[in-house]
């Protein structure tokens, strides 16, 4: 009797500390972002740093748990964020940090084009929808201004500056792992 006892304590303990990360990551995800629609020039470098809050979790319990985690954020922020531009990236590329493990077993090039194109199909959709389905005038006016060489332009840095999050990614979750070694 005592042994299940000390189970379900042990177990019961465990699910606290799962929730209570997901719900620490999800606060805080929410809140970058959220600072984002109040600081000029962050639509992008807020919702990049909303995906690193997602390490942790990803780290401890898994791509599945980082989906939920990402999903919740995302929601709220969708229904809370006043820059709705910045809203839609993090619903368009934040859950990225959750599959990124699966993109990293492809070889090298191909695993670069990949990711490239992931990024750019997720871009390319945002900003149709931006554009004509949700019709944010900011936006639309701001790409009014732009030639087909500009809106070119803004996709390879969009592309670099996503390969250099991606490998951002991947050396904070080595660091992670390295200082949860180092604990034990």
């Amino acid at each position: 009797f005592e042994v299940s006892a000390m189970n379900k304590h042990q177990t019961f303990r465990r699910q606290s500390r799962r929730l209570a990360l997901c719900g620490l990551m999800t606060a805080l995800s929410v809140t970058l972002l959220a600072m984002g629609s109040f600081v000029p020039l962050a639509t992008f470098a807020c919702p990049m740093l909303a995906m690193l809050c997602l390490i942790p979790v990803i780290c401890e319990y898994g791509a599945q748990t980082g989906l939920m985690v990402y999903a919740a954020s995302a929601a709220l922020t969708v229904l809370l964020a006043a820059d709705k531009e910045l809203a839609l990236f993090y619903l368009f590329l934040g859950w990225y940090p959750a599959c990124r493990e699966r993109l990293d077993r492809l070889p090298g090039v191909l695993r670069a084009l990949v990711k490239c194109g992931v990024f750019t199909m997720s871009m390319t959709v945002m900003y149709m929808l931006i554009l004509y389905l949700f019709r944010l005038e900011a936006v639309a006016a701001e790409f009014a201004g732009y030639t087909m060489w500009g809106i070119a332009g803004m996709l390879v840095v969009g592309n670099v500056t996503f390969l250099l999050l991606d490998r951002m990614l991947n050396r904070l979750t080595a660091l992670y792992w390295f200082k949860r070694r180092k604990k034990r």
